[in-house]
């Protein structure tokens, strides 16, 4: 590539239309929104008096319902339009995380946690397209942007709820709400109609449940289930471990250096995810990719279970995971771009929802089992479940023969890093 055709590039990049730098924006602090509560758990748990297994559940109803939406957000989008779809999951999002903040107990964040998960299933499935259908320089300079976006959320979101919630811990939620305040008005006022903001032929409401009748996207749906189950019991359940191996060496590990823990996950879960993912499976294909980032990711929740009270150990393996999370989501997305002749907004809705749905059981399940067994359990249970995963993914095997075959467009690469680490 000639250095003229670089820098045209680059321009394009930076001069998009300010209704793109608009959802660029909103886009960031959506994805700031996934570790954002991670750092504050336990000092919420402190604060209101719950125990860890129900401050972990603010993951679960968050989670569980962005699954049950996802399944409808393409119906959905289909007949209000992009640009109505995104403002209203950025008014929820607004709505609820400031509720969150004015929370005086546990029970009333998780009821306001589920309603920004409904938001925010909104949110994502729409922010792609509008980008895309909005910037200048065409779809590859979009995506471009787009994953930047990410990539800044994922990683700056742990550092933004540390740093906040060492002043107060509803801090970061107030912090979210006016943040997306902006985005929404930003939005209204500079998406104006066009290729973002066209309704598309409507989709039937009950589309994402009938596509796991599909025997591909059911293979790779489950397999992501049990994946994500591992996911998050390494996101929700590690802060408290981290804390406490901490507090056995006599060092206060506040929201502040679990921030910093998280942002050095989430750094490397946008690096592997945007850099060395496309590489990877361009370079080997995604059976091998697949196969090789489970099986590492099941020694690693192996080593997790005898390093668990070791707070240098604790801190390697949580950065080194995201780099294999990082790939693995990538990865196992891209493998859905191509499995079925579905509509990919359908297919693509359908696997999120059931991602969705093993992050969603993840934090229920991990903190009623460390408190009734041992402070390692819920690795253990992890590894099992990516075996598992392993296990749906090889009985699966005959309709994923595309596997062989990875993608080389720049969007299907795009798609499946923005699907994979939302």
């Amino acid at each position: 590539m000639s250095s003229a055709t670089t820098e045209k590039k680059k321009s394009s990049l930076l001069r998009q239309p300010l209704a793109v730098w608009a959802i660029a924006f909103a886009s960031t602090v959506s994805f700031m929104g996934i570790g954002l509560v991670d750092p504050i758990l336990p000092t919420i748990s402190r604060e209101l008096g719950a125990t860890a297994a129900q401050t972990m559940l603010l993951f679960t109803s968050y989670l569980l319902v962005t699954a049950f939406v996802m399944f409808f957000a393409g119906a959905i989008a289909s007949r209000l339009g992009t640009k109505k779809t995104l403002l209203l999951g950025l008014g929820l999002i607004v709505v609820f995380a400031a509720l969150c903040g004015f929370s005086g107990s546990v029970d009333l964040m998780l009821l306001f946690r589920g309603g920004w998960g409904f938001g925010n299933a909104l949110f994502i499935s729409t922010a792609l397209a509008a980008i895309v259908g909005s910037a200048s320089g065409g779809s590859a300079t979009a995506i471009m942007l787009y994953e930047a976006a990410l990539g800044v959320g994922l990683a700056v979101g742990p550092l933004v709820g540390g740093a906040l919630g060492s002043l107060h811990w509803s801090a970061p939620f107030f912090g979210t709400a006016v943040l997306m305040a902006i985005g929404f008005i930003a939005i209204i006022t500079l998406l104006g109609k066009g290729a973002a903001d066209q309704h598309k032929e409507k989709v039937s409401w009950l589309a994402g449940f009938t596509a796991l009748r599909n025997p591909a996207l059911r293979s790779l749906a489950l397999t992501a289930l049990f994946y994500n189950f591992g996911f998050f019991i390494l996101l929700a359940y590690s802060p408290y471990p981290v804390e406490a191996a901490a507090k056995a060496q006599g060092l206060e590990f506040g929201p502040q250096q679990l921030g910093l823990v998280f942002f050095g996950w989430g750094l490397a879960v946008a690096i592997s995810s945007v850099l060395i993912a496309p590489r990877l499976t361009r370079a080997f294909g995604l059976r091998k990719v697949l196969y090789g980032c489970f099986t590492a990711l099941v020694v690693l929740f192996i080593v997790f279970c005898f390093e668990v009270h070791s707070l240098a150990g604790m801190v390697t393996l949580i950065v080194i995971s995201g780099l294999v999370l990082g790939i693995l989501n990538t990865a196992l997305t891209e493998a859905v771009m191509d499995a079925t002749d579905l509509p990919r907004q359908v297919a693509s809705s359908t696997y999120s929802g059931m991602r969705f749905l093993g992050g969603a059981i993840a934090p229920a399940v991990a903190g009623p089992v460390a408190a009734a067994t041992t402070v390692w359990a819920p690795y253990a249970m992890a590894a099992v479940s990516l075996v598992i995963a392993i296990v749906m993914l090889t009985v699966g095997a005959r309709h994923l023969t595309h596997l062989e075959q990875p993608h080389t467009t720049a969007e299907d690469e795009a798609l499946a890093i923005t699907l994979g680490d939302d």
